[in-house]
Formats: structure tokens, C-alpha cells, sequence
């Protein structure tokens, strides 16, 4: 087993220099990321790395400087997506010289693509994977110098690098990573071959970070991790993410914690019981099942059964009054039966989630489910998609319809286009970037990251109307 290395970012002060005498205005830098709030994250430290040699941000390809794209690998069509935007970039390079077109993240930790953009995409001059964001000032540094493309070969560096600069997309909700990576290799996911084994951050340094986040004001902020319910393995100190949470809480301050993702496995009764004991932690739970037959679950090594994860749910909602969930669910996995559908549906049915992500089964290279024979037609994934996406529909809407009347607390998070009287928001319920809205009606006084009290009037399938209390 490697020894994993703490080490904290240092300003690149050459290469600030380089940048500052290759432009004879200051540079301009595009950043798009594509999947995950992880990603999300890495995209915001990119951006912070960026400036602190001396790049500026735009929000235009063709206004830039440096185009920088932060990939996805989870599913197909993203790769596809990101090929095709690249392959997009072929004239803008053409016509502006010593344009930098560069590609990042999950995607470039993959050996196919590297030696795709090697061999089909001759302008891509710069490719690093996810651990290499502070290394990003020394790769820019090495194309300005030698004026030759710089692709790194997909590697796993055993390092958490601590301080790295940070140009954070709200002022009010936060990411806060607190691990990188993942041991649990699900058949179907890419992600640790990507992102590599498990990383826990020491919690004082997430509990540092956490603190300047507080004082800066931000109202929400969620902790990532590919299974946050493993945090702690690996780390000198005993603690587990329960711990954590329980540590975060000390600090004092007007905000709430949410938490991503959880993985049933690592799940316990322990975690429940941080949740209800703890007001700032938000009482809401994001916890993927993926299917609903215990045959699948083991051809997908998720390592619970159906019974184990219908105890967590029960605890739960006992332990925790007005407790709401979540789930993701993959439909057409290899080997999926008209069976095993039918009791995934009964499953959904019964358990009522709030919203859940439903995702139809991806072949990915490089993974065991993908070099399964007995893949599942595209139309009947799809339909199987259709079906279980109008019975979420129908559940959605119940429960939000049950909640009229009810009061809640909603941070404003911007205001509808068309009717800047309308403020959109969200309350402890709904996660951000994968549930639904709540729309404020009169509301123009608001401010962007404001905690207000609302009364729900009307709820739909996705969005909830409500006003002012």
C-alpha cells in the first residue's frame, strides 16, 4: 500500500511571470465543467489556479485566451458531447494564434482518450487528469516555453494537496470535498479507475476550511465525496464521517450542511442518529439504491441487500420527523428481467421518494457490467426508463401536493426571468442541481442568499409555488 502524501499548493511565480510577458493584454480564460458537483468543484479550484498566475475569466469560447474543458466520464454520451465540442474549437484555433485548447478531468485519465487526442485532435495542446489541478501552473508554463502540446499520460498520485485557490461559482452555497476517489468498484461506474482509491482529507483541514466558509457568509454548504459514509479510512485519527459531522457542528453561525453521496453500505444507524441530533445538518438523504432485486445488486457489487436498505430508510423516518429522500436508480442493467423491473417498480412505489435521479444502464469501456453479455436492448431501456420516470412523476407530485400549507425555510438562490417579482429557492428538502425549485411569489425585495420563511400554495411535479410568511 502507497503512503499517501499531504502537501499544501504553493504560488507558481514563474509561471505567473511567463503568462504575464507571453500576452500583450491580459489573458482571458475559459473554463466548462461537465458532470458532478465534484467536478463542479475542480472546476471552481481551476479557475482559482488560473488567477493566481494571471489569467482573467470569460464566459465565451471566443473571447478567450486559454479554453479549458473539466470532463465527465460516467456516462457515453458525455464523451461524445465533449469530443464534439472540442472538435468544434478546429476553426476558432485556426483563425487565433497562440490559443491554448487544453482537456481535464475524469475523461483524461483514460488511456483511449488520451491517445485519441493525441492522434485525431492535433490542436488540444494541453491534457491533465484530476490530480493534477495544482500542477496546472507548471503545465502552462512548459507550453509557453516550448510551444509544444503537453499531454499527460493517466497516472494516480497518492496526494491530497490542501490550499489550492479557489474561485467559488455562489457566495452563498459552498462545495466542501472532504475525500477524493472510490474503492467500491460498482460494475457499471468508471469512476475509480478514474479518480482513484479512496482519499480522506484530515479533518482539520476540512474543519479549517469549513470555518472560513462560515465567516464568509455562505448559507449552505455541502461536503463531496464519492461515499462520504467512508470518510476516515486510512487517516491516522479513529473518526468516521459521523464524527466529522458532529465536529463541523461546533462551529458556530447561520448555515446548514448537506452531505454527497451516500453509499447504503457505509450507511448506519450511527450516521441517523448525527442527523436528528444535529439542527444544522439538513434533514434530507440522498441514498442511490440503484435497483430493486437482490440478484442485481450483487452482479452490480454494491455489497447490501433490498432488506438492508429498507432498515436505513425505516430508522430514518422514525428517528427523523419530516425526514425526506432521495434515490438514483439505473434501469436496463445487464441481465435486468421483465421481473426484476416489475419489483424495482413495486420498490419505488412503496418507498415513495421524494424525487430520485433515473438513469438508463450506460456500456462503458473499461468496466466489468460493460463487458457483460447479456445487454439489454436499447428500446426496452427506454422503455423501462419512460415507466419508471411517469410513476416518479405521479409520487413527486403527491408529496408535494401533501405539503401545501406547510411552512418551510427557503434560501433564494435568483429570480425568474420573466417575472422578476418571482424569486426561485430551495428548502432542506431539495438538493441542489438535482431537485426541483420553489417558486417565491412576491418577492422582489428579496436578496440573493437570504433564509426566508414561506407558506406552500400550490405543489407540482417538480416545482413548488409558495409565499412569504
Amino acid at each position: 500500500m502507497v503512503s499517501l502524501e499531504y502537501i499544501a499548493f504553493e504560488h507558481n511565480n514563474a509561471a505567473a511571470e511567463l503568462v504575464k510577458l507571453a500576452y500583450d493584454t491580459p489573458p482571458l480564460a475559459f473554463v466548462h465543467s461537465y458532470g458532478c458537483q465534484q467536478n463542479v468543484n475542480d472546476g471552481e479550484r481551476i479557475k482559482g489556479v488560473l488567477m493566481d498566475i494571471g489569467y482573467g475569466l470569460c464566459d465565451k469560447p471566443e473571447d478567450a485566451d486559454l479554453i479549458l474543458f473539466n470532463t465527465c466520464a460516467v456516462r457515453e454520451h458525455a464523451e461524445q458531447r465533449v469530443f464534439g465540442n472540442v472538435g468544434a474549437l478546429k476553426g476558432l484555433k485556426e483563425k487565433k494564434h497562440g490559443l491554448i485548447i487544453g482537456l481535464c478531468g475524469c475523461m483524461a485519465n483514460q488511456k483511449h482518450v488520451v491517445e485519441k487526442l493525441r492522434q485525431s485532435y492535433p490542436y488540444v495542446d494541453l491534457v491533465f487528469g484530476v490530480d493534477g489541478i495544482d500542477t496546472l501552473p507548471q503545465l502552462i508554463a512548459q507550453k509557453l516555453q516550448k510551444h509544444k502540446r503537453v499531454l499527460m499520460e493517466p497516472a494516480q498520485r497518492p496526494v491530497i494537496v490542501e490550499n489550492i485557490p479557489i474561485r467559488r461559482e455562489s457566495e452563498f452555497r459552498a462545495w466542501l470535498p472532504i475525500m477524493y476517489g472510490c474503492d467500491n468498484f460498482c460494475t457499471y461506474c468508471i469512476v475509480p479507475y478514474v479518480r482513484g482509491r479512496e482519499k480522506s482529507r484530515k479533518p482539520g483541514d476540512i474543519l479549517a476550511e469549513f470555518k472560513s466558509l462560515v465567516e464568509a457568509g455562505y448559507k449552505e454548504i455541502t461536503l463531496l465525496g464519492q461515499n462520504v459514509n467512508s470518510y476516515g479510512k486510512g487517516l491516522e485519527e479513529q473518526v468516521d464521517f459521523s464524527d466529522l459531522l458532529n465536529l463541523l457542528c461546533t462551529v458556530p453561525g447561520d448555515y446548514h450542511i448537506r452531505f454527497m453521496t451516500s453509499h447504503p453500505k457505509d450507511a448506519s444507524f450511527k450516521l441517523i442518529d448525527t442527523i436528528a441530533a444535529q439542527p444544522k445538518i439538513c434533514k434530507h438523504l440522498h441514498l442511490p439504491v440503484q435497483c430493486g432485486s437482490d440478484r442485481l445488486l450483487v452482479q452490480m457489487n454494491r455489497h447490501y441487500t433490498v432488506e438492508h436498505y429498507l432498515e436505513l430508510i425505516e430508522y430514518a423516518r422514525k428517528k427523523v420527523p419530516g425526514i425526506t429522500f432521495s434515490s438514483d436508480i439505473i434501469v436496463g442493467f445487464p441481465g435486468e428481467t421483465d421481473e426484476d423491473f416489475a419489483e424495482l417498480m413495486d420498490f419505488v412505489e412503496k418507498q415513495r421518494f421524494e424525487n430520485a435521479g433515473v438513469f438508463q444502464y450506460s456500456q462503458e469501456e473499461g468496466t466489468v457490467a460493460g463487458a457483460m453479455e447479456n445487454q439489454i436492448e436499447p428500446e426496452v431501456k427506454e422503455n423501462r426508463y419512460h415507466e419508471l420516470m411517469a410513476l416518479q412523476a405521479g409520487i413527486s407530485e403527491e408529496i408535494h401536493q401533501e405539503r401545501e400549507d406547510e411552512e418551510l425555510d427557503v434560501i433564494v438562490e435568483g429570480f425568474d426571468e420573466e417575472n422578476p417579482a418571482l424569486a426561485v429557492g430551495r428548502s432542506y428538502h431539495e438538493a441542489p442541481d438535482i431537485d426541483g425549485n420553489i417558486f417565491i411569489e412576491n418577492a422582489a425585495e428579496l436578496e440573493v442568499g437570504q433564509m426566508v420563511r414561506v407558506r406552500i400554495l400550490q405543489g407540482f411535479t417538480y416545482e413548488m409555488v409558495a409565499e412569504l410568511v
